[in-house]
């Protein structure tokens, strides 16, 4: 792993395979740190013909931590108050853009899942040129009326923040339990992640922080409608902590996007899922090669 020095913030990155094929850059989400990609599926979409860059967005994993700017008043972010925001969803787009030229990357296909598909957007909004293929994956367009999270969901974040390691990983296994796809939830797959994760930098003021972005950026609906490339929109069902109603409401906006649903998926991503997930990530970029 290797940490991108751009103009006012670090990036750590990764990648995999030949840096002549076509990237594939991959953007996580709220509070995960790039290693929730899994090092396999990197592999197989590397051995696939793609240069694969996976990366910790701004406050999270090894990337700078904005600590000065200490933990913003979401509340008042909710009520339009944007004062306490330290960045907003254009700067982590702006990252994103800010890694390729880092990397010497001219176009690239992007993939976000949740918060990573918003800054996927915002990208592809702010830089269309930039880009060659957009996936959008359990996320939503930054409207209020869709992709709204469920009660339980809710509750189950505003649970007081572990003090310790062993509380830390146990409250990340809770809320995994809450939001993840019954069907095949493994507990030990999660909680290996939540201990790696916690070993290689807990930062909780962090999550806020990005939280507080996603709060204060304006609705991409609009703008969505702008987008030219081809745009795959992938989302599950089952979903508690991005409503379905925002994935299909991305999907609209985007002309000529691809909407792909699955009935037994909620927010994450199951092993047993993730090889049609790729696929269909690749099917996606090979069009946007031939969009080219």
């Amino acid at each position: 792993m290797t940490r991108a020095h751009l103009e006012k913030v670090e990036i750590e990155f990764d990648t995999f395979g030949d840096r002549s094929n076509p990237c594939l850059l991959l953007v996580m989400g709220l509070g995960v740190q790039m290693i929730a990609w899994p090092e396999q599926v990197c592999q197989e979409l590397a051995d696939r013909g793609f240069f694969v860059v996976r990366y910790d967005n701004r406050d999270c994993g090894l990337s700078t931590k904005f600590e000065d700017a200490g933990v913003p008043n979401l509340f008042a972010g909710l009520l339009g108050g944007s004062s306490t925001a330290a960045y907003t969803l254009k700067e982590m787009a702006a990252d994103a853009v800010g890694l390729m030229d880092f990397l010497e990357i001219d176009r690239a296909n992007i993939v976000g899942i949740s918060m990573g598909g918003m800054i996927a957007q915002q990208a592809v909004i702010d830089h269309p040129s930039r880009f060659i293929s957009l996936c959008s994956i359990m996320s939503t367009t930054g409207s209020r009326d869709v992709g709204q999270p469920s009660p339980e969901v809710i509750n189950a974040l505003l649970q007081p923040m572990a003090q310790d390691r062993e509380s830390a990983i146990e409250r990340s296994v809770e809320i995994s339990r809450v939001i993840s796809s019954q069907l095949y939830f493994d507990e030990a797959r999660v909680r290996d992640l939540a201990a790696r994760s916690y070993d290689r930098c807990n930062c909780p003021d962090g999550v806020a922080r990005q939280l507080m972005a996603i709060v204060v950026s304006p609705d991409r609906t609009e703008a969505l409608k702008e987008v030219k490339i081809p745009t795959l929109v992938i989302h599950g069902l089952l979903d508690k902590f991005v409503d379905p109603s925002g994935g299909i409401a991305t999907a609209d906006a985007i002309p000529g996007s691809k909407l792909v649903t699955l009935d037994e998926m909620a927010h994450d991503i199951p092993v047993q899922l993730w090889p049609a997930i790729r696929d269909a990530i690749i099917e996606n970029a090979d069009r946007g090669r031939s969009w080219m």
